[in-house]
This record gives C-alpha cells, structure tokens and sequence, in this order.
C-alpha cells in the first residue's frame, strides 16, 4: 500500500526527468553523428561515432576565450552579488531601525521589475559611464539585479539564527560585524551555497546584458557563442549541437558538484521558515 500510494508521485518524476535529460541526451548524441546522417537517422544511435565534431571545438580558440569570458563574469558577479546581499541581509535580520521594512520591500520590488523595461536607460547610462565592451557593465547589472532574490533567501535564513549567539559573542567582545563574520557567515554556509550556485547559473545564461554590453567579439560571453556559430554552420546541424553540449557542460559541472550544497541550503531554509 505504501509503494501504491508513491506511485504517482514516482510516474511524475520520471515524466519531469524525462522532459529534462531526452532533449540533452538527444543533442549529445546527435554530436557524434554527421550531418547527412542527422537527417537520415535524426532519433537512431550513431551508425559511426564521430568525435570530430567535439573535438574540432575544443581545439578551437575561440570556444576557450568565450568559455573564459563567461567564468570571469559569472564568477565576479556571483562574489559581488553574495557579498552585499549578505551583509544587506544581516542588517535587514539582525538590526531594527525606522524604515527597515520598507527598505526591504523596496528590494522585494526589484523581483517585479523586468529586465527589458531596463534596456535603454541602462545602456544610456552605462554609455555614460564609458563601461560598453567591458566586463564590468555586464558584471554590475547582474549583480544589481541578483540581489533582491539573494537578500531575501539570506535575511530568511539570518532571521533564523537565535538571538543567544549573537548575545553570548557580544559577552565575548565580539562586534556585530565580528559576529557576522566568525559566527554568522559559517553557520550560513549552506544558504550562501545555494544562491551562489543561483547567481553563476543565472549569469551563464545570461545573453540579453552581454549583447546590450558587448560589440567586440573578443568579450563575448558563451551564449553570445553559441548564437554567433549557429549563424557560421546554419547547415551543418551536428556540429551546432556539438557546440550546444560543450557550451552546458560547465553550468551541468557546477550543479552536479553543487547539487547537495544547493539541496542542502533550500531544505535547510524550508526546515527553518
């Protein structure tokens, strides 16, 4: 009876994993065929498993500079957007001040705000600024637009700690901001995990912000790639979902290696709340 009654729950499972894992199993696969035989056997295995495609691209220049320009920004937008997020959502938790909770739903505001209405007066102002063809004018939107979602995800768990600890580090000489960054910090180790695996998979994909930013080719982001080869080999099928799978390797690394990080801290915060 207790399998019978998990057994929808399982048949739903598989139908979701089903969705997500077919069309990326299909594009691995199709990466290894050519594109003559894409067309005559686009669902089969490959009759000859044909490595030229992969490995064309990973000899490729180019794909290791796109794949370099992406980490770079994801990497400096995930570390700005958790840093201030963190010590915005420690004051939001911890302290009581006139205007708190209207400061912080100002920030939850930012989660309505769509990034088209944004385009033209954050290129006028990034123009401004003289930040076009720099990674810094797609890093700082970025990060300005991940931090309503991560202060709220951090202030929820902060909120959680109990009060004694901070009480007892003060007892102890310890600052606020002391107990923030010996005691606080560690104990939310699982929070930060989790929106920093959110902020690097939001900054992977990002693509509006890097063509808004970027006319030179040698800052192009992977998504930016990807679009830019599929215009180059429009006829040549294979080797375009060759360079599909090389592209989200990296993003599918990172959940893999983060996955129970990123579990841990979502559970822990749905335990908490």
């Amino acid at each position: 009876m207790k399998t019978l009654r998990k057994l929808p729950l399982h048949v739903v499972l598989v139908l979701v994993g089903s969705v997500v894992v077919v069309p990326l199993l299909y594009a691995a696969l199709s990466g290894f065929k050519s594109t003559d035989e894409l067309s005559r056997n686009p669902f089969g295995l490959p009759e000859h498993w044909l490595t030229g495609n992969y490995t064309d691209i990973l000899g490729s220049g180019d794909f290791w500079r796109l794949l370099g320009n992406s980490t770079l920004v994801a990497v400096a937008t995930t570390v700005l957007v958790v840093a201030v997020s963190a010590l915005a959502a420690f004051s939001f938790a911890r302290f009581a001040f006139r205007g708190r909770e209207v400061l912080f739903m100002f920030f939850t505001m930012g989660l309505m705000f769509p990034f088209a209405v944004a385009v033209l007066p954050l290129f006028l102002i990034l123009r401004y600024l003289d930040l076009l063809d720099n990674p810094l004018g797609v890093i700082l939107p970025q990060a300005a637009f991940g931090l309503p979602m991560t202060i709220i995800i951090l202030r929820g768990f902060f909120r959680q700690i109990p009060g004694e600890l901070e009480e007892a580090a003060t007892l102890d000489g310890c600052s606020a901001f002391g107990f923030f960054w010996r005691v606080l910090l560690p104990m939310a180790r699982p929070a930060l995990g989790t929106v920093s695996v959110l902020a690097v998979v939001a900054s992977w994909n990002n693509f509006m912000l890097p063509l808004l930013v970027f006319t030179d080719s040698k800052w192009w982001t992977l998504p930016l790639g990807v679009v830019q080869f599929q215009g180059q080999y429009s006829a040549e099928y294979a080797r375009v979902f060759a360079y599909l799978v090389l592209a989200m390797v990296p993003a599918l690394a990172l959940y893999s290696v983060a996955e129970r990080q990123l579990v841990g801290g979502l559970t822990a915060g749905a335990t908490k709340g």
